[in-house]
């Protein structure tokens, strides 16, 4: 008979230390790249800094640059939060109607390919410079992955226990918690990784666009000041707070969908 030992067994570990090994050799790689061009290339380090110079200043600079990741962060988690309720509510609404969902998904496609550099400036001249503009870019950018995964989620639910439920005379808000709604989570999960990556980027695009704090207006004073070495240093923080919310997504995944992980087959 074969045995099943947990996801997270000691067999299982390698794997994840490789991986995690490797993206950091990947990085520190990229990183001695660069250091040894901007060192030899002759180009002025205030034009190319090393990423030596960036790390030091960004670390005097640590202050400022801590004092604007949290209306960040803070607009990145409100605009991603509203965007995954609405996201939510919609696709039940499209999955129950599909009249609703012919009439709207077009509509949600559009939205997707209007132009940032267009849109943003008119949201904040709208809605001012608090945090609203940057919650409705941010959501704006998030939720139509979101939307996306859900639906195609809900289409992937199994046939047999789709027709079981109804065999039993489940109603339809029954069937939609036990059938689909598991059935659409890895789907959901998958378009959460995705939207979380542009979450950030949208929420400092707002800033950029017109704020009083943030990374996006510390990005561009730094800019306007011709400190390519604090502009990087921001850009460090950026992809350190995404890829810091990437992990958290990933780690919910795992806590949600206990049966996906919480058994792997083994050799007799």
């Amino acid at each position: 008979m074969s045995r099943r030992l947990p996801a997270f067994a000691p067999s299982a570990l390698p794997t994840a230390i490789i991986g995690a090994l490797s993206a950091i050799a990947a990085a520190v790689g990229f990183l001695a790249l660069w250091e040894l061009y901007a060192d030899f290339s002759g180009i002025r380090p205030s034009i190319l800094p090393a990423p030596s110079r960036v790390l030091a200043q960004g670390w005097i600079n640590r202050q400022a640059l801590i004092d604007n990741t949290w209306p960040t962060l803070s607009a990145t988690l409100a605009g991603f939060g509203c965007s995954l309720g609405v996201a939510f509510v919609f696709s039940v609404l499209m999955d129950f109607a599909r009249p609703v969902r012919r009439a709207l998904f077009p509509l949600f496609v559009v939205s997707q390919t209007l132009p940032l550099v267009a849109i943003a400036p008119l949201i904040v001249l709208w809605f001012g410079f608090g945090l609203v503009p940057k919650i409705l870019l941010v959501a704006l950018v998030t939720f139509f992955p979101m939307l996306v995964a859900l639906l195609q989620g809900y289409e992937a639910t199994d046939k047999d226990i789709h027709e079981l439920l109804i065999s039993m005379k489940a109603s339809r808000w029954r069937i939609f918690f036990l059938a689909r709604l598991p059935s659409a989570l890895p789907y959901f999960f998958a378009g959460l990784r995705i939207a979380i990556t542009y979450a950030v980027v949208g929420a400092i695009f707002a800033e950029y666009a017109g704020a009083a704090k943030g990374l996006g207006i510390y990005i561009l004073n730094a800019k306007n000041n011709f400190r390519p070495d604090l502009v990087l240093a921001a850009v460090f923080v950026s992809a350190g707070l995404t890829l810091a919310l990437f992990a958290i997504t990933v780690l919910l995944g795992h806590l949600a969908m206990p049966w996906r992980h919480s058994e792997r087959p083994t050799s007799p």
